[in-house]
């Protein structure tokens, strides 16, 4: 098997250094490198585009997070935090939030979901100057407690220090401290009832907002659970598909290109066109490399590895390391069917001579020969072998013998 995989290489190896078995120079090497950078360079941008063309679980679900945000909120104030955070970056200047989810579905495949874009009618309903004032005030009102408490942890850390100085029988005049004693104490009151008055008028803004009828319909919309849980089985469900259908895509864009230069390649080989053989195979390989790259990626976070993550977090509860152990184990098992497949049936020698031999084609490589060269005049490789009934020379790989008709198994 190793002396296949060496062969192999060596085959790869070999095409991509040379013209018509000629070496390539060093000048025609690195451009042919940098092409194959420039080419694997955007082969990637294009996988990275279409990737996207399907509507992610986000694009699909855009109100997913906030409305989950809220739901597991368990502040008292969290009816006013959803609206403040909804009204305080929207400017008039912007579009609608549906227009903003609707312009997501745009040149994509898919679709928001109907209840995403209701949700976003709620949201543009209460996006009014009126609200945004609301919010504007309650702010400027939260900024002046903020200060006035500031204020208060000064004045009481001169209190405390005067009233050191008090007892130390310091006179005024020696004092290092702005306010006496008796007027921090009058600063501090003063201070405390406009705290308390201002939290009180935040408090009836923040009713007076939520009361609203605008308000009062997204709000009743978000505590909708069964809404909700549409919404969350919709999105969980896009999450287990999504990298299944980024991988088609992916597939999509590569296989077609990968036939064409398999096309190309097999084509320019008959015809002895060997510049193009060459670029092709190079192109060849180069399209293979993110195709088995996206294969391992899948592998790694598509729907297999979901369903094995579900099978093993339903079995065996937080032991999901297991799943790198099936990975482990589970992978080389399918490298070994891939190699078996194509040894036996896609690069099987046997399978490969039959055709080459009918068409006077080198049983290595495929180039054309005459009909009874014993080596190939491009790889060297010798095309026959002794018939261990009759000692005549019959091809190579062939399952009997042409002129005595005896079988070769014995000898392939």
């Amino acid at each position: 098997m190793f002396a296949r995989v060496r062969r192999f290489v060596n085959r790869v190896l070999n095409n991509s250094r040379r013209i018509n078995n000629e070496p390539l120079n060093r000048v025609s090497l690195i451009v042919i490198i940098l092409i194959d950078i420039f080419i694997l360079v955007n082969v990637f941008i294009g996988l990275n585009d279409i990737s996207g063309w399907h509507l992610s679980p986000s694009q699909a679900y855009p109100c997913y997070a906030q409305w989950q945000t809220y739901r597991t909120e368990t502040s008292k104030d969290k009816d006013y935090n959803i609206l403040r955070e909804l009204l305080l970056y929207k400017n008039s200047n912007q579009p609608s939030q549906k227009q903003i989810y609707q312009e997501t579905a745009t040149d994509h495949i898919g679709q928001v979901s109907p209840i995403c874009l209701q949700y976003a009618e709620y949201v543009d309903n209460i996006n009014i100057p009126q609200n945004q004032q609301a919010i504007k005030a309650i702010d400027d009102r939260q900024s002046k407690i903020s200060n006035l408490r500031q204020a208060n942890s000064r004045i009481r850390a001169e209190y405390d220090s005067t009233l050191l100085e008090k007892i130390a029988g310091q006179s005024r005049e020696q004092s290092i401290n702005q306010v006496g004693a008796e007027k921090a104490k009058q600063e501090l009151e003063k201070n405390n009832r406009n705290i308390s008055q201002l939290e009180q008028e935040i408090s009836n803004l923040k009713n007076e907002l939520k009361l609203k009828p605008e308000s009062s319909e997204l709000i009743t919309f978000l505590q909708n659970g069964e809404q909700f849980y549409q919404i969350e089985q919709g999105y969980k469900r896009a999450s287990f598909w999504y990298p299944s259908i980024q991988f088609a895509f992916q597939a999509l864009f590569l296989l077609p290109l990968i036939f064409i230069a398999l096309l190309v390649h097999q084509f320019s080989q008959r015809r002895r066109y060997g510049l193009v053989a060459l670029i092709s195979w190079h192109l060849l390989v180069i399209f293979f490399i993110p195709l088995i790259a996206k294969i391992f990626e899948f592998l790694q976070f598509g729907a297999i590895f979901q369903f094995l993550f579900d099978v093993i977090s339903a079995i065996f509860g937080s032991l999901l390391f297991l799943v790198s152990y099936i990975y482990i184990l589970l992978i080389p098992l399918i490298g070994f069917g891939i190699i078996k497949f194509f040894q036996k049936i896609v690069l099987n020698p046997k399978l490969q001579a039959v055709n080459r031999i009918q068409k006077s084609l080198c049983v290595r490589c495929a180039k054309k020969i005459r009909h009874n060269d014993a080596y190939c005049p491009h790889c060297g490789y010798y095309q026959y072998v002794e018939c261990h009934n009759c000692h005549d020379l019959t091809y190579k790989h062939l399952p009997h013998c042409k002129h005595c008709g005896s079988s070769q198994e014995r000898e392939l």
